[in-house]
């Protein structure tokens, strides 16, 4: 099992996962977000991103105004940042660019590690181990095709319901 909480595994991966690696550590993302125990989730990190897949970094927030503060102190200077606010989740969401990349910060009074993003990309891990190469590229495909993660495994896997709840009930 790889350990997500150290993105070293990035500089093993494929083309795309090396690049991520050279830009987060070249701006020193996650050292900047040390102080909110941040972990990079999301589509690069398990190897089925698509083109226009974004870098999702989930942070543990106590203090919104301070979080605020500080992302827009040392990333406001960055191409097309933006803070707004995600009430469905209570919590803060800070975008910009660097080179080729958006990056969506996510920040919610929970610690990373229970956070549904962290949970549900393990989770979706183990499925890619437990299914192979074929169902990945299925997954791929459907993301091609404009479904969003939880729901291509929920349809490649028969899960009805709402694809983000159902996948959680699914054991690690």
């Amino acid at each position: 099992m790889i350990n997500f909480l150290d993105i070293s595994y990035l500089r093993i991966g494929n083309e795309k996962q090396v690049k991520v690696y050279q830009i987060l550590t070249a701006n020193k993302v996650l050292e900047k977000l040390a102080a909110y125990k941040p972990i990079l989730v999301g589509t690069v990190p398990i190897n089925i991103d698509i083109e226009n897949s974004d870098l999702d970094i989930i942070c543990e927030v106590s203090d919104r105004d301070e979080f605020v503060d500080q992302l827009t102190a040392v990333f406001g200077s960055h191409q097309d940042f933006f803070v707004s606010e995600s009430p469905k989740f209570d919590a803060i969401k800070v975008t910009f660019k660097i080179e080729d990349f958006e990056i969506e910060i996510f920040g919610q009074n929970k610690p990373t590690i229970q956070q549904n993003a962290y949970l549900h990309m393990l989770i979706e891990y183990k499925l890619l181990l437990e299914n192979g190469e074929a169902f990945r590229q299925e997954i791929i495909a459907l993301k091609k095709q404009g479904y969003k993660t939880e729901p291509a495994f929920a349809k490649l896997l028969g899960i009805e319901g709402n694809a983000y709840e159902e996948l959680l009930k699914l054991e690690l």
